[in-house]
């Protein structure tokens, strides 16, 4: 039997040294919040941010508490450390070890060898085996290795792009359409699909361009990311709304699926539907639609 779906059409950036932004997250309708002690965070700040994301999540102290701890509940919960060669990567990834948490995003990886080296110094401070491992790609090198980062290990679970940094190093322009990033979109989108991975497509800065964002979040869903990663509430209807099966979908998967079944009984391998050809792989993919559909229910219904 397939894992039930995760919902990740948005997964929304939380400064960890903004108390308000810590406490605004608990009623967003994001599927999951990245806490982020990178960026977010001035160094002179590192250390209170990394306190007070562990009083967010665990107001009473208790490690290790039920994921509902901390009023965020069910939205999927995300740790951002800094880089394992800065002065707070070490203790932000022990923190993370005992805080109620989904998983943990490194930045910047660029080869399989720094997942492992996390998973290891992971093991060793006490994480609980459930701690999933997300890895940002987000520099040339990380997506000429994404299949190798991919497949470092069974605790990873999402490659996330970091397009900001990305468009940065490779001297691209920043086009409404994306083409100068689409080579590198998809290689690690193909290398996350080969190694069954979740891969969430990188944040749109511009606040101002509602058109421009629900264009790349369109953009994202047809070549297959799972949803996006934003940095201001705002964003999260469209990012929803874009990564959600439309009506039409769902309606289609239907027809498919009960074309398939009454054609499977009659011991028939395919079945014709508005006039193209429709295999199993087809009803994989209508069934995959209607579980998302359940999914997007329950959570409306949390």
């Amino acid at each position: 039997m397939a894992a039930p779906i995760r919902l990740r059409r948005s997964v929304l950036f939380v400064p960890g040294a903004n108390p308000r932004a810590l406490e605004k997250a608990r009623g967003l309708p994001a599927d999951g919040l990245i806490f982020d002690l990178e960026d977010a965070v001035a160094p002179d700040g590192k250390d209170d941010a990394r306190v007070s994301v562990a009083a967010a999540l665990s107001p009473t102290g208790q490690a290790r508490v039920l994921k509902a701890h901390g009023g965020y509940a069910p939205r999927e919960l995300i740790l951002r450390v800094n880089s394992l060669e800065s002065p707070w990567g070490h203790a932000d990834l022990a923190e993370a070890a005992i805080l109620p948490l989904d998983a943990v995003l490194l930045p910047k990886v660029e080869n399989a060898e720094r997942v492992r080296q996390a998973v290891a110094l992971l093991g060793s401070l006490g994480a609980p085996p459930e701690l999933a491992l997300w890895c940002m790609i987000e520099t040339p090198l990380g997506v000429l290795a994404a299949a190798d980062i991919a497949a470092a290990s069974p605790r990873l679970g999402a490659l996330v792009l970091g397009t900001t940094d990305l468009t940065k190093d490779l001297h691209a322009k920043e086009t409404p359409d994306r083409r100068p990033l689409l080579t590198a979109l998809s290689l690690v989108l193909l290398a996350g699909r080969a190694h069954g991975r979740a891969v969430l497509d990188g944040v749109h800065l511009d606040l101002e361009d509602g058109e421009g964002f629900a264009s790349a979040c369109r953009q994202a869903s047809e070549l297959g990311f799972d949803g996006k990663t934003l940095i201001h509430p705002t964003q999260i209807e469209p990012a929803n709304a874009a990564f959600s099966p439309t009506a039409e979908e769902i309606a289609r998967a239907r027809r498919i699926i009960a074309a398939y079944t009454q054609a499977a009984s009659a011991g028939k391998g395919a079945v014709r539907i508005d006039g193209r050809l429709v295999e199993a792989l087809h009803l994989e993919a209508a069934r995959r639609t209607l579980a998302l559909v359940d999914a997007i229910a329950a959570r409306e219904a949390h």
